[in-house]
């Protein structure tokens, strides 16, 4: 006999249990299920997790570089890698507890850990007990792409997920995937004392940045002594004495990177291919994504999917933002669209990159006038007296309209100053608003006004 429900929640990621606060709230008789851990990817094995060993990361960089600001350290910095990974354990098991906890406690909520599959539109199984509601939403995640390269199959590799489970420092950490995720975890280990190689098949680094971005990204890493390969066109895998070989097609350079372990950071792909979507009729794209309008419906009435595993943004941010979008619309009587959404994020290197909007490449794409600025972080009083100077600042305006179409902060504090920009780009208001605002001294938001002042055509 199935179990009737006002809704169903699959997955407690980011949209999941905030949205079941609101429905429960609304009067609904809600059932969530979680078949591994609650709190889904930010909590469990991305942001909390992972920025809470970039801290680590930090504090024993800005140890080893006392002797910068006066401050004498007797001995050598050393790491305890079982102390690292513990702390970032035990920032995930507590926003996980607290997560589970709510759930648990929220009236009307019924909490299921199992697997649920889609029997039919409007119906799922969990473990052989079925449930049906005229309202489901898919909060399904996602996680680490594999590519079938060659001999990837034969030799041991992490993911952004198995690598937390290290309590000891690699000897030589080979990450494949010079991107966002890949990244972050080389600069830390190479901080927590690894050798590093950063092997990228593009001709430079996270390519979907700005050229300019992505040189000085470079100069960044390898600044500490972090090695990029990139124009690896072939990449294949191979046993070795000293753990695993990574070969190489690079234009110059050695042919092969032998690493003690490897990461591999090739992107992400969604969990999708085990929920039963096919039984009903629930559409995928060409990369496994659920396709959703513009209100997040799936092409199945009554079915809705939020998160990484809809396509539509790949970040805590806009998974909770997914959850916005879709109670506005169900319970508050709005027309909110995910097209409305200005895309945000940052890199989690050292300095961060915090972006807004396009990127210079992608309005000079759309054939517009344009207005850029750019100004670097040495011209920021806050970065010189914190002798964190790498990097710069830029932004990129309509010439016509005078609106912010984007910008990018690669500097101390870029992740933070960057929502000054994101906040005026919001209100959809020129950019003398900003412009002529006054920002608080020294901080590293009080050079974007004379940014903006210096603003002409580009080149």
């Amino acid at each position: 006999m199935n179990k009737a429900f006002d809704a169903i929640i699959i997955g407690a990621g980011q949209a999941g249990p905030s949205l079941a606060g609101r429905l429960t709230a609304a009067g609904m008789k809600v059932l969530i299920v979680e078949r591994n851990l609650f709190g889904g990817t930010c909590v469990n094995t991305g942001c909390m997790p992972t920025k809470t060993l970039v801290a680590s990361a930090y504090a024993a960089h800005l140890a080893r570089r006392g002797g910068d600001y006066g401050v004498t350290i007797d001995s050598p910095v050393r790491i305890d890698m079982k102390r690292v990974k513990q702390r970032a354990a035990t920032v995930s098991a507590n926003s996980r507890g607290g997560v589970e906890k709510w759930l648990r406690g929220m009236t009307d909520c019924t909490v299921i850990k199992g697997h649920a599959r889609f029997t039919g539109p409007h119906e799922i199984d969990i473990d052989g007990q079925a449930f049906t509601a005229p309202r489901i939403f898919i909060n399904a995640g996602g996680r680490a792409n594999v590519p079938d390269m060659p001999g990837v199959k034969d030799v041991d590799f992490l993911t952004n997920t198995s690598i937390l489970a290290l309590d000891t420092l690699p000897r030589h950490l080979v990450v494949v995937g010079g991107s966002y995720i890949g990244l972050e975890f080389a600069q830390m280990y190479r901080r927590f004392g690894a050798e590093v190689t950063v092997v990228e098949k593009g001709s430079r680094l996270v390519a979907r940045e700005d050229e300019d971005v992505s040189v000085a990204i470079k100069d960044i890493l390898e600044a500490e002594g972090i090695s990029c390969r990139l124009d690896a066109e072939c990449i294949s895998f191979k046993r070795h004495a000293d753990g695993t070989q990574v070969n190489l097609d690079c234009s110059t350079g050695s042919r092969n990177a032998v690493g003690s372990h490897v990461l591999l950071a090739i992107g992400r792909r969604p969990n999708t291919d085990d929920l039963g979507l096919d039984r009903a009729g629930i559409k995928l794209d060409e990369r496994g994504y659920v396709e959703v309008n513009d209100q997040l419906e799936t092409n199945v009435t009554g079915v809705w999917a939020l998160g990484d595993c809809n396509g539509r943004g790949a970040f805590t941010h806009t998974a909770y933002n997914d959850f916005e979008i879709v109670a506005a619309n169900l319970l508050d009587g709005e027309d909110r669209k995910v097209s409305d959404r200005i895309p945000g994020y940052a890199l989690y290197i050292d300095p961060p990159l915090g972006r807004a909007g396009m990127s210079e490449t992608q309005a000079r794409k759309t054939g517009r006038a344009l207005l850029v600025s750019k100004r670097p972080m040495t011209r920021v009083g806050r970065a010189v007296e914190k002798d964190e100077t790498q990097g710069f600042m830029k932004v990129v305006v309509d010439a016509e309209t005078k609106k912010i179409l984007g910008a990018a902060i690669l500097g101390t504090g870029g992740d933070e100053a960057i929502h000054g920009i994101l906040d005026i780009m919001n209100a959809d208001v020129g950019y003398s608003t900003l412009k002529w605002a006054v920002p608080i001294h020294p901080t590293v938001s009080e050079l974007i006004p004379t940014l903006l002042g210096d603003l002409s055509e580009p080149n």
